[in-house]
């Protein structure tokens, strides 16, 4: 089915919006000394896919050093999480609606896809949960 205009804008929009968040993860991250000592022993590279938008966050012993925005060619990545902008602005909401309130719930009802090397993932996963939602902070 195709969408309208209207449609594609907001979408747009709501990309950018999400995106914008995501770019500020490395000042969020810093804020919150008890968050940066959780995450460090991991240093690894992931994909945040805003619906079309890949964002690639590099963290190193749990600083997150740089956010950046494609689209790459053959870029790599260790694992990815992927979710439409709208679904994004749900988890980021200040008190989300249950099933929107954390990526796993997300990834159970279908919202977001998480693929990759998963070990890094669920090795650090709180960590990697409270950094994803850091920009909650800013809304």
């Amino acid at each position: 089915m195709p969408t309208s205009p209207a449609t594609d804008e907001t979408t747009d929009a709501a990309t950018k919006r999400v995106a914008a968040l995501f770019e500020r993860l490395p000042e969020l991250v810093e804020r919150d000394a008890d968050l940066v000592k959780r995450g460090r022993f991991l240093t690894t590279e992931f994909a945040l896919v805003v619906g079309a938008t890949p964002l690639l966050v590099r963290i190193e012993t749990g600083h997150v050093i740089a956010v950046t925005r494609g689209p790459f060619l053959l870029r790599s990545w260790v694992f990815s999480i992927t979710a439409a902008p709208e679904t994004w602005l749900k988890l980021l909401k200040p008190v989300p609606d249950p099933g929107t309130h954390d990526l796993m719930a997300l990834s159970k009802v279908g919202l977001a896809r998480i693929e990759g090397n998963l070990q890094p993932f669920m090795a650090n996963l709180q960590y990697v949960k409270d950094v994803v939602t850091a920009p909650r902070a800013l809304m």
